[in-house]
């Protein structure tokens, strides 16, 4: 019985040989290179091809997303039915994305953006300081990325809050759920990090209303996924000075043409899709681990509800 690996050309070797590290055992196959679709049990993907191959497959036993996020694999015709779906929560993962967070929180909160700008006009002239304890962060979405960003907020000395679909708790970090919850944040949130799965009913969340809950001047953080936030909506945002800034790593559609504002908006500081980037030997033990739960029988580590996307 062999693997599938479908990823990008540049990452597949990679992606094998830290497979085959782990497992020398492993007979891995390079999408589209699947030889009999009955010897598939495993499939390790990220979007290199038409879900709907995956339903050739007869003998498939598990799809394991190479990333923390699986909306691409919950779009139609999504998983083949009655195959389990886990997801990567990998430590580099996870703190590369903390990195990613921490990086433009300090970016904004430190005036680098000011700055900056006061250099290129050779402009000496000491802004006032920025008092940390005063700095309200608010994270939407308290999972493994969510609630080490917060957890590493707070030790530096910032107020931190955290919103999510049910009630969560991490140690330091005022919680808030529901839609209740979400408004009460949101008008609080000097500083607002999206670090949520995308689903249906968070597709969209950062729209016109939900931004102009924020305080003026307040600050936007999305590296969790493009369909997230009404880009025109936050464009109207920042042009008004209601967003003082954005730092966005994620966009719909991806490669974000070039024609789009946001590339050239002054406020913006742009990154392409690379807050954090999975490194196959990192995630590798915990993918072989998975399939040989597979064939055991047994359910995957960090299986997805496939009812509620993540």
């Amino acid at each position: 019985m062999a693997v599938l690996l479908s990823t990008k050309a540049s990452t597949m070797e990679d992606w094998r040989d830290a497979l085959l590290e782990v497992d020398p055992s492993l007979e891995i196959r390079l999408f589209p290179e699947a030889g009999n679709p009955a010897e598939i049990e495993a499939a390790v993907c990220w979007t290199a091809h038409d879900l709907g191959e995956l339903r050739r497959y007869p003998n498939l036993k598990l799809l394991v997303s190479m990333g923390a996020g699986v909306d691409h694999l919950m779009r139609p015709p999504g998983p083949p039915p009655g195959v389990p779906v886990a997801r990567l929560v990998d430590e580099r993962l996870t703190q590369g994305m903390t990195e990613w967070v921490l990086l433009n929180v300090l970016r904004f909160h430190r005036q680098d953006p000011e700055y900056r700008a006061q250099q290129a006009a050779r402009v000496w002239n000491e802004l006032p300081a920025p008092d940390t304890a005063r700095r309200r962060i608010g994270i939407l979405g308290l999972g493994a990325l969510g609630g080490d960003a917060a957890r590493a907020l707070v030790a530096l000395g910032f107020p931190v809050m955290g919103w999510s679909r049910r009630p969560k708790q991490v140690p330091g970090v005022e919680a808030f759920h529901g839609e209740d919850g979400l408004a009460a944040m949101l008008a609080r949130s000097d500083i607002l990090v999206c670090l949520l799965p995308l689903t249906p009913e968070t597709r969209g969340l950062l729209n016109a209303d939900r931004l102009a809950l924020l305080p003026r001047g307040a600050y936007l953080l999305n590296s969790a996924r493009g369909g997230h936030m009404v880009a025109a909506d936050v464009l109207a945002a920042l042009d008004s000075g209601h967003l003082a800034g954005a730092a966005l790593d994620v966009f719909e559609p991806e490669p974000l043409p070039p024609e789009h504002r946001l590339w050239a908006h002054p406020q913006v500081v742009l990154t392409p899709h690379a807050a954090s980037i999975t490194i196959p030997r990192s995630a590798a033990p915990q993918v072989v681990e998975n399939i040989h739960r597979a064939r055991a029988g047994l359910a995957p580590n960090n299986q997805v509800d496939l009812t509620a996307g993540y």
